[in-house]
C-alpha cells in the first residue's frame, strides 16, 4: 500500500518553456514514471524541475515567439522548508510550498516563492528539503571524490559544522601570522602607509555626522537673505499686519463666545479657535526668534566651505561616510599596534595556531572515524543493490585522510573514494573507468538508492532528506532481465520517497503507480508538448508501444498486459517506509 502522507511534489506546470506550450503534470505519492516518443520533450520537464530546485537558467529555453518562459510547481511542505521560509522572510502558506520562476527572453528572470519575490539561492536552499534531481546530463566526468563525499556524509546524516568551525579559526590565525612574518621591507612600506592615515583621520578631529550638521549650517548661511525674508514674511501674515492669521482668529473667537453665550453646540468651536490662536502664536514666536538669529557672514561661511572638502576628501579616501573614514582610523591604528607589538604577538600567534590546529585534528579524527564507519555500511548495501540489477561485482568505498596541512578543508581532511570490480578476479578500479554504459548506469542508480535509503534510516540525525527523488534516463544501455530489476529498485525506493523517473523501457515502465505520456504534436504550424496521466487500459497500449514501435500488434499488446500483471504482484522491500 502506498503511503500517502509523505511531503512529496504535487504539481508541475510550465508555459513557453522550450517546445512546451503550456503542460501540467499533477503527481501522486510512489513511482511516478515518464514516457513518451524520442524528442518529445521528457527530458524538458525534469529540467524545468531543476530550475525550480536552484539550477542555472538561460534565455535559451524561452519557447520561439514567446516572451518569457514560466515555470512553477507546488510541494507538500516540510518542518525543514518552513524553517528555510522564515530565516528568508516568506510567510507560509499553508500546508504547501508553491515555487515559481520567470525566464525572459531577455535574460532576465524573477524567482517568487509562496508569490512572494525571492532569489535563486532560497530555491537551493529549500531543495535538499522537497527534491533531488539526478539529471541525464550527469555524468562520471562531474562525479568527483567532493560529490563521492558528499554523497557518503549524506548516507550516514554526518554534518561537518564542528570541522568546518575548527578549520575557520586556524585558517584566521594563520592568515594573521603570516601577515606579521611577511617581508620586512613590506611590513614597513605598509607601517608607513597606515601611520600617514592614521594622522591624517585623528589630526582632522572628526565628529560622527560633522558633515551633516555643517552642510545645514552652509546651506543656511549661503541663502541669509532669503531665509530673512522667508520667516519675516510668515511673521507678518502669522501675526503684525492688520490682516494676519492671528487677528482673524482673535475676532472669530470673540463672535464664537457671543454665539455660546446663547448656545452651548459653540462652546467647543470657541476652545478650537484658541488652541489655533496659540499654535500661530507659537510659530509666529518661532520664525520671529529665527530671523533674528540668521546673520549673514561670508567669513563663517568659506570656514564651513573649507571644512566640508576637507571631510569629503576624507570620505573620498577611507569611506563614503565619517562613521567609515573613523572605523578605518581604528582599523590602521589595530594595525600599527600589532606591529608595535610583533614579537610577543607572534608569541601568542604561534600558540593559539597550535591549539587550533590541535582542535582541527580532533574534530577531522572524529569526522574520519565517521566516515569510515558509513562507508562500510554504503558498501555493503550499494554492492547489494548492484548485483540485485543483473551483476556480480564487489564495491567498496575507501575513506583515506590525508592529514598534511595542505589538505585541510571545511569538510575534513577526507578522501573519499568508490571503486568497484565488476567481473571476477579483477582489481576494484575507480568508477570512471568502467567501460560499459549499461554498467555505469546500473552502478549510479544502486549508489544512488544505497545513498538515499541510508539517508532515509538516519533522517533523524543531521541529514536532510529530500521527499521527492528524480532519474531522468538512468536507465541508458540496460535491457532485459537488467531492465527489470531496475524497475524492481525504483518501485522499492518509491515505497519510501516519491520517485519521478523518465524512462524508455517498457520493463520500467510496468512499475508505475502514476503514469504519464509525454506527447509531441504539430497544431497550426507549431510543435507542442503535452503532458497526461494514463488511464489504465491505456497504459498497456503505451507499454505495448514500447515494446514493438509505433505499430501495436496484438502479441505485444498481451505481453504488455501481461507485464503490468506481473508487476503488482508485491515485493519484499529492502527500505523502510517512514513512520
Amino acid at each position: 500500500m502506498l503511503r500517502s502522507n509523505l511531503a512529496m511534489l504535487l504539481e508541475l506546470r510550465a508555459e513557453n518553456y522550450a517546445v512546451i506550450d503550456h503542460a501540467i503534470a499533477v503527481f501522486g505519492p510512489g513511482l511516478n514514471l515518464l514516457t513518451g516518443e524520442t524528442g518529445a520533450g521528457k527530458s524538458i520537464l525534469v529540467d524545468a524541475l531543476a530550475l525550480l530546485m536552484g539550477d542555472k537558467a538561460s534565455s535559451d529555453v524561452v519557447r520561439h515567439g514567446a516572451d518569457r518562459a514560466v515555470v512553477s510547481c507546488v510541494f507538500e511542505s516540510t518542518p525543514g522548508a518552513e524553517n528555510t521560509l522564515e530565516s528568508n522572510g516568506i510567510d507560509a502558506e499553508g500546508s504547501e510550498i508553491i515555487l515559481r520562476r520567470e525566464i525572459q527572453a531577455g535574460g532576465k528572470g524573477r524567482v517568487y516563492v509562496n508569490n512572494q519575490p525571492a532569489t535563486v539561492n532560497v530555491l537551493r536552499q529549500l531543495a535538499p528539503e522537497l527534491a533531488l534531481v539526478h539529471a541525464q546530463s550527469e555524468t562520471m566526468g562531474s562525479f568527483d571524490q567532493a560529490q563521492q563525499r558528499v554523497l557518503l556524509d549524506r548516507s550516514a546524516g554526518i554534518g561537518t559544522e564542528r570541522v568546518a568551525a575548527a578549520f575557520q579559526e586556524w585558517s584566521e590565525i594563520c592568515t594573521r601570522l603570516s601577515r606579521l612574518e611577511g617581508d620586512e621591507q613590506v611590513r614597513l612600506r605598509e607601517a608607513d602607509l597606515w601611520s600617514f592615515q592614521k594622522n591624517e583621520i585623528e589630526g582632522a578631529a572628526i565628529r560622527e555626522k560633522e558633515d551633516e550638521e555643517l552642510e545645514i549650517e552652509r546651506r543656511v548661511l549661503a541663502n541669509a537673505e532669503k531665509l530673512f525674508a522667508a520667516a519675516m514674511s510668515a511673521h507678518e501674515f502669522l501675526y503684525e499686519s492688520d490682516r494676519s492669521a492671528e487677528a482673524a482668529l482673535r475676532a472669530a473667537e470673540r463672535n464664537l463666545e457671543e454665539l455660546a453665550r446663547y448656545d452651548p453646540q459653540f462652546a467647543e468651536a470657541v476652545q478650537q479657535i484658541k488652541s489655533a490662536r496659540a499654535a500661530v502664536d507659537d510659530v509666529s514666536a518661532t520664525v520671529r526668534d529665527y530671523a533674528s538669529r540668521i546673520q549673514a557672514s561670508p567669513d563663517r561661511l568659506t570656514e564651513l566651505e573649507d571644512r566640508l572638502e576637507v571631510l569629503n576628501r576624507l570620505k573620498r579616501k577611507y569611506g563614503s561616510s565619517l562613521a567609515d573614514v573613523l572605523a578605518h582610523g581604528q582599523d590602521v591604528a589595530a594595525k600599527l599596534a600589532e606591529i608595535e607589538n610583533r614579537d610577543q604577538l607572534l608569541v601568542d600567534l604561534r600558540v593559539d595556531q597550535a591549539r587550533a590546529a590541535e582542535a582541527y585534528r580532533a574534530a577531522a579524527a572524529e569526522l574520519t572515524a565517521a566516515r569510515t564507519a558509513a562507508a562500510r555500511k554504503l558498501e555493503k548495501l550499494a554492492e547489494a543493490h548492484i548485483n540485485d540489477l543483473a551483476m556480480k561485482a564487489r564495491f567498496a568505498v575507501h575513506v583515506t585522510a590525508q592529514e598534511g596541512e595542505s589538505h585541510w578543508t571545511r569538510q575534513g581532511w577526507d578522501n573519499v573514494d568508490c571503486r568497484i570490480a565488476t567481473n571476477a578476479g579483477e582489481p576494484l578500479k575507480p568508477l570512471e573507468q568502467i567501460a560499459s554504459g549499461g554498467e555505469l548506469s546500473r552502478v549510479m542508480l544502486a549508489l544512488k538508492v544505497s545513498v538515499e535509503e541510508g539517508a532515509s534510516r538516519g533522517q533523524r540525525r543531521k541529514a536532510a532528506v529530500p521527499r521527492t527523488l528524480v532519474f531522468d534516463e538512468i536507465d541508458i544501455g540496460i535491457g532485459g532481465r537488467a531492465a527489470e530489476a531496475v524497475g524492481q529498485k525504483l518501485m522499492k525506493l518509491s515505497r519510501a520517497q516519491q520517485v519521478l523517473c523518465v524512462t524508455h523501457l517498457p520493463q520500467i515502465a510496468a512499475f508505475a503507480d502514476q503514469h504519464f505520456l509525454v506527447e509531441k504534436q504539430e497544431r497550426q504550424g507549431k510543435t507542442k508538448t503535452s503532458v497526461r496521466l494514463l488511464k489504465e487500459e491505456e497504459r498497456a497500449e503505451e507499454v505495448a508501444r514500447m515494446i514493438s514501435g509505433a505499430k501495436l500488434t496484438d502479441t505485444s499488446l498481451r505481453h504488455a498486459e501481461q507485464m503490468l500483471k506481473t508487476s503488482r504482484k508485491p515485493a519484499k522491500s529492502k527500505l523502510h517506509a517512514q513512520d
